[in-house]
């Protein structure tokens, strides 16, 4: 979950190497071993490095060879938004960069279905229904959430996609309450208030609450109750209220970042999913108290003039209490011009670990464009080659053209022999070749005189070192403005293109181990091997094809 949401953000997660990238892991213990006699060898060590829930943050950071903290954070089911906190904080005080926040649960044992099961607090059905008069229980989900956080200005100045605004956040604790486990509905109130106090926002300014909404008889009026207490006075509008809860369960440890994935997403698609299983609003909640409506349709998100905001809730069995507010944000994003099939050169990049998975890779990527019909070619070229990881296995597919090219990603991913894969490290050597005269035509080099630095200096040098031997100007018909109709003109021209065409490829790191040349192609290799001077060189061809 970490790489893939690293490769979301558009991030190479192999950049990030030295980094002060914190992680932090909201996590339970699993209790994989259950008793002494089912735990392997040497129990001690194995639980230190193993499965012990402090590696979980650690095991990331070391894979990736982050830098920054790397914290496993335990407070039940509040863990994973405490993370989210603890993560925006050490953002905004510098003690990190970049910050993956978020959490997992993966139930290896049944101990816990047994024990909620003796308290009753299990949905016979195993359907949370969070604030219906049919509620009666949890129920268990497992899975992983991550977000990767960074400070706003460091995200526009890095040019990442911005999703969403962690506006402000809070924790707090039950303290001495009515039982250890007992929700708290004045704490709840209290980590609300402090929450939107920290934002800066009346509780009027959120438009909707995803709430820790278990589906229990206890905990749903407490929570219903302290969210009418806070956000359900002076309103103009409603505040909508669901829980994903009741779409995956109650995911324990990563319930909150769930909740955070879910806001995210309908913010980005401006409609408010429906909760399940919800009949009835729950008779224990004097609903009439404030202006609260839960959503059991799903509905567009209200347009009020201001950014879409939303509280999330997550409380933990622990007494320990979070509440996040995000925000919308509204970035201008310039238009994408439509699809379309004409010619436009474009190389496509991909790499797996094994050859199995860089074809598995080539068959999502060809599922992800044909879902996505409007994505350009050379941006998903710029894509592949400056925001995905170079793995061993990796294969480089050509076209002119969209259709030509998904025919090679859908050859790639069915093994056809005709895609040329290779395995990077293997041992293998560049030739730069330099042809003879014939490959020239009229403009050849101009667009890459106008845009290419490199290669406009190293014609610009071409230039004064012809001049002495020429009556006539390279950039000139390098540009259009000169004939090609000469032989003294033409060998002299495709002599500087290939020595500009040099530099550019070794200003891009590839540096050839061995050069070859025909014609004026033999000078132009004798150069670029360093056997002639540049002067040299451009005497011999210009006076070799006066000749």
């Amino acid at each position: 979950t970490a790489w893939e949401t690293f490769e979301d953000a558009g991030i190479d997660p192999t950049s990030l190497r030295g980094s002060q990238t914190g992680v932090f892991t909201g996590i339970w213990s699993s209790g994989y071993v259950g008793s002494p006699d089912q735990a392997p060898p040497d129990t001690e060590g194995y639980l230190a490095t193993g499965i012990s829930p402090s590696i979980t943050s650690g095991r990331v950071s070391y894979l990736l060879g982050l830098q920054g903290q790397a914290v496993s954070v335990d407070s039940a089911c509040s863990s994973s938004l405490m993370a989210i906190h603890l993560a925006a904080q050490a953002l905004r005080s510098g003690e990190c960069t970049l910050a993956l926040a978020g959490g997992v649960t993966v139930s290896v044992t049944p101990l816990q279905f047994t024990e909620f099961s003796r308290q009753r607090a299990l949905a016979a059905d195993g359907r949370c229904k969070p604030f219906s008069s049919t509620a009666d229980g949890t129920a268990w989900g497992e899975g992983s959430g991550l977000v990767l956080l960074e400070r706003l200005s460091d995200a526009r100045r890095n040019g990442h996609r911005v999703l969403a605004v962690v506006r402000g956040s809070a924790v707090n604790q039950d303290g001495a309450s009515n039982g250890l486990t007992a929700p708290s509905g004045p704490s709840q109130e209290r980590v609300i208030r402090q929450a939107l106090a920290n934002a800066g926002l009346e509780p009027s300014e959120v438009d909707a609450v995803e709430a820790h909404g278990t589906g229990t008889t206890l905990g749903d009026p407490i929570e219903a109750q302290a969210l009418l207490a806070t956000y359900g006075r002076d309103r103009a509008e409603p505040l909508w209220l669901g829980s994903v809860k009741s779409n995956i369960g109650h995911t324990q440890a990563a319930a909150g970042v769930a909740g955070v994935i879910k806001m995210v997403m309908a913010m980005r698609h401006g409609e408010l999913p429906p909760t399940l299983h919800v009949q009835e609003p729950t008779p224990h909640v004097q609903w009439d108290t404030g202006d609260i409506r839960l959503l059991t349709e799903a509905r567009p998100w209200p347009e009020t003039g201001r950014p879409r905001r939303a509280g999330i809730s997550a409380f933990g069995a622990s007494g320990t209490n979070a509440h996040v507010v995000i925000e919308q944000f509204a970035e201008e994003t310039p238009e994408r011009p439509a699809a379309d099939d004409s010619a436009e050169p474009t190389v496509w990049l991909l790499s797996g670990k094994t050859d199995d998975a860089l074809r598995a890779q080539a068959r999502r990527l060809a599922d992800h464009l044909t879902a996505h019909p409007e994505l350009r070619p050379a941006a998903i070229g710029r894509a592949l080659a400056t925001t995905r990881t170079r793995l061993a296995h990796r294969a480089a597919l050509a076209g002119s053209t969209r259709t030509d090219l998904m025919a090679e990603l859908a050859a790639l991913a069915d093994g056809d022999p005709r895609v040329i894969t290779g395995v990077a490290g293997s041992p293998a050597r560049s030739v730069f070749v330099f042809p003879g005269q014939g490959a020239q035509w009229v403009g050849m080099g101009g667009e890459l005189y106008g845009s290419e630095p490199v290669f406009r200096e190293a014609i610009d040098a071409c230039d004064a070192a012809l001049a002495p031997y020429t009556d006539w100007s390279l950039v000139e018909v390098l540009t259009g403005g000169g004939s090609l109709d000469r032989v003294d003109v033409v060998q002299p021209a495709l002599f500087a293109v290939m020595v500009a065409l040099a530099a550019l490829w070794r200003a891009h790191g590839v540096e050839p181990d061995a050069v070859v040349g025909h014609s004026q192609g033999e000078i132009a290799a004798a150069y670029v091997a360093g056997a002639l001077s540049l002067e040299d060189a451009a005497k011999a061809v210009a006076l070799r094809s006066k000749a």
